[in-house]
């Protein structure tokens, strides 16, 4: 091997890699020294550093697909090298998908000017990193993002963002400054949360050496799409009490949260409807009337109620039988659904043939107009086997001073008063 001395084995690596980059992170600029192969093209002459880091990390290990803009906040920090570095990363180029190995040497002290290298690796290479991230990802395909964290120095390294890259980037951010950036991230009504429960202040109270704590939020992923993850701090087991370093990760765990939630709804369901009409049923509709009380207080804004019975309908359970009932009731519920559809009225069976709704931003005036208007719906609808039937409605107002029991008798009170006049009428109580 006499016949290699530096020169020689300088001008036999220029000859065998396939990029070569000057780098000025303060000026964001770069220029190309050297390209060949895919980077012939892939590659500008001369271009803005931040441009090249977007190109180079902020799209998706799997293809093409950009990072969401939100997230390019971060382009500055990922920018910075602390010493030498180097990475392999997925380029999808015209449909392809290309390993690349970078690698990155600073050339002052500063580390704000740098040299990149850039490689394509041979298919054994992009075989061998595909089995190993397919054993990564069986392991971690839930996390996608971790850190370190100093409290003490306020430092957050070792960044990790597993959809851009599976080794850690090389760059260190300030606590204070990540947390006031990523804020922007988390679901309106979340922040508030995350705030508290990020707090330096409230981990170093909160969590003993070794313990761990985390919540759940929604957060934009990189994709720009909001999804449920969960935030665990876990703290450094060290014999210092003062040493308050931590592990930070974000979990993926929308799938299994959407699956618990509709579980949850049809629980709730269960729990607040009807079996037969499905609308409220009698304690559901029973808690609407309270929490209506509470709105009008609140809000300052009208509520009128209805009562609705259905005339003469044991007749109807007598004459046919009681799944003709049924049927009836449930085509009743139907018409009257139909009608309120355009207008923020909850609706529930009280029972039998008894039915109430809250009518919310209402007042008597409309609510009569309302109530009169299904009365005459439902006499011009033929039931099924039953034929024509009519309602009585009582309807009331929410008056200052009342409560849920007030209000409610006003409506019982009105819809018999309507049966004593001779039903298919609306009575108000004022």
């Amino acid at each position: 091997m006499s016949e290699f001395n530096a020169e020689s084995v300088s001008e036999f690596l220029y000859n065998k890699v396939d990029a070569i980059l000057i780098v000025d992170a303060e000026k964001d600029s770069y220029s190309t020294i050297k390209k060949q192969g895919l980077f012939a093209d892939f590659l500008d002459e001369n271009g803005t550093y931040k441009k090249l880091i977007e190109k180079l990390w902020f799209h998706f290990n799997e293809g093409s697909a950009k990072i969401a803009d939100d997230y390019h906040v971060f382009i500055p920090m990922i920018g910075q090298f602390k010493g030498k570095y180097v990475d392999r990363i997925k380029l999808n180029v015209e449909g392809e998908t290309y390993l690349i190995q970078i690698s990155i040497y600073p050339t002052d002290e500063t580390c704000t000017k740098y040299i990149f290298i850039l490689d394509e690796l041979d298919n054994s290479e992009y075989l061998k990193d595909f089995l190993t991230n397919r054993k990564i990802d069986t392991i971690q395909s839930s996390f996608l993002f971790s850190m370190y964290v100093d409290l003490i120095k306020d430092i957050s390294y070792s960044i990790n963002v597993t959809e851009i890259s599976s080794n850690p980037q090389n760059y260190d951010v300030k606590y204070s400054e990540w947390r006031n950036m990523i804020v922007n991230m988390i679901w309106n009504e979340d922040q508030k949360l995350f705030m508290e429960r990020t707090d330096p202040e409230y981990l170093k109270k909160n969590l003993a050496p070794g313990r761990t704590t985390s919540f759940d939020c929604q957060m934009k992923n990189l994709k720009g799409i909001y999804i449920w993850v969960k935030l665990i701090f876990s703290r450094t087991e060290t014999t210092n009490e003062d040493d308050f370093r931590f592990v930070f990760m974000v979990q993926d765990i929308h799938d299994s949260s959407i699956k618990l939630f509709d579980t949850l709804k049809k629980y709730e369901d269960l729990a607040s409807k009807d079996t037969l009409t499905l609308i409220y049923n009698h304690g559901r509709i029973e808690t609407e009337i309270n929490n209506s009380v509470e709105y009008f207080a609140a809000k300052k804004k009208p509520v009128s109620y209805m009562m609705i019975d259905i005339d003469y309908f044991k007749k109807v359970n007598d004459e046919f039988g009681h799944s003709t009932g049924d049927i009836v009731l449930k085509q009743f519920v139907d018409e009257i659904k139909d009608f309120i559809s355009q207008y923020n009225i909850q609706f529930g069976r009280w029972g039998g043939e008894e039915f109430v709704t809250v009518c919310y931003d209402m007042d008597i005036k409309e609510a009569a107009k309302i109530a009169d208007g299904i009365r005459k719906k439902i006499s011009e609808v033929k039931f099924e086997k039953a034929g024509k039937l009519t309602c009585s409605i009582g309807l009331t107002e929410l008056k200052n001073g009342d409560d849920s029991k007030t209000v409610f008798d006003r409506i019982d009170k009105a819809m018999y008063e309507a049966k004593n006049n001779g039903r298919n009428c609306v009575v108000v109580k004022q």
